[in-house]
């Protein structure tokens, strides 16, 4: 099977290239053409995995990424103190595959931590692996993290992850709450084989005192089985929850969060609903993002990079790596356009772009 088709591309922007800056103001800023400004950075650090979920992976995983293609911990801090310092990210977060499997992760936590103290710095985690290493992510300067979990119901967690490693993913959590890094938020993707079991999630939520965001699956498995008349909408998941509480919109607490929250039963409990399909924000998006290998991709759905490893690599001062990165982000596009007829699904899964 050809690299692209489980999601990793075969072709990369020209190093030497830079975006065009047509028209751009003159602003330190991630603008892009259409006003929004990024403020959120999201570092993919490997496209491996200890899941294999079938949203998400195919069931032999993605090809790995040779070492030598990876950035470094020293360069994944060196970009996050550009993003910080030069261009006005006020966000970090992790990602991957799964952050956990990189052996250096607690230097790549301290590297970032060290070059911009006092930045946010937070992890997307499957939550295998944590038992091990929440002490110590939290010493580095991790300050929370969101824990991937589709259901409470081991049998289905087992099914929609390829393992049966649900009793794993219970001590992580009880690692991190320890660890103090919280609040502690978990992504639920929305499936049809686990819709009956959102109330009990929800409940379970509740009585762990974690914060539940349910997510509209988008098209960007590695399989590409995604279909759009098997999606679990937003307002079907309403309805599901709905049987079992009362739920009352509490809106935004943050007009680019892209999480619309229902207060529970009165509150002030809530759950958030992330509809990136049927209900898109990308009008507000404020999210730049860095692959795994280095490169900027200023859209979760646009193909377009811009190499910095190079750069990093290379004799570039921060401002030239930071201005490469200003027209990467210029040139970002409208939105996902899964709803287009000409909708072309991207050439990266979502394990190899990163959350």
């Amino acid at each position: 099977m050809p690299p692209v088709d489980l999601g990793i591309p075969t072709r990369r922007r020209d190093p030497a290239a830079q975006p065009s800056m047509e028209g751009r103001p003159d602003t330190a800023d991630l603008l892009d053409r259409f006003g929004r400004v990024a403020r959120d950075l999201r570092v993919s650090i490997t496209s491996a995995c200890s899941l294999r979920c079938t949203y998400c992976m195919p069931a032999e995983g993605l090809p790995v990424i040779p070492a030598r293609d990876l950035l470094s911990a020293d360069e994944i801090g060196r970009l996050v103190g550009i993003a910080v310092h030069d261009l006005g990210v006020r966000e970090v977060r992790f990602t991957g595959g799964e952050p956990l499997t990189r052996p250096d992760l607690v230097d790549i936590i301290r590297a970032s931590s060290d070059i911009a103290p006092g930045i946010a710095l937070a992890m997307t985690t499957n939550g295998i692996g944590l038992d091990r290493k929440a002490a110590a992510l939290a010493d580095a300067g991790l300050t929370r993290i969101n824990v991937s979990l589709d259901t409470i119901d081991r049998e289905h967690f087992a099914a929609v992850t390829r393992r049966d490693r649900l009793p794993a993913v219970l001590r992580g959590l009880d690692a991190a709450r320890a660890a103090g890094l919280g609040p502690i938020k978990i992504n639920a993707v929305a499936l049809r084989e686990t819709l009956p079991d959102a109330g009990d999630l929800l409940a379970w939520a509740l009585d762990n005192d974690v914060r539940l965001r349910f997510i509209e699956q988008m098209p960007l498995d590695a399989d590409e089985t995604w279909r759009r008349d098997n999606l679990v909408s937003a307002s079907e998941l309403l309805e599901e929850l709905g049987h079992r509480f009362t739920l009352v919109a509490a809106g935004r607490d943050d007009p680019s969060a892209p999480a619309e929250d229902w207060f529970v039963d009165g509150g002030p409990a809530t759950v958030g609903i992330i509809a990136s399909v049927t209900r898109s924000f990308c009008e507000a998006c404020d999210r730049t993002r860095l692959t795994a290998e280095g490169t900027v991709r200023s859209c979760l759905f646009g193909d377009d990079e811009t190499d910095l490893r190079a750069l990093l690599r290379g004799a570039a001062t921060d401002a030239e790596i930071a201005m490469r990165w200003r027209g990467a982000m210029w040139n970002k596009q409208a939105g996902h356009g899964i709803d287009a007829d000409d909708f072309i699904r991207p050439e990266r899964s979502m394990g190899a772009i990163g959350g």
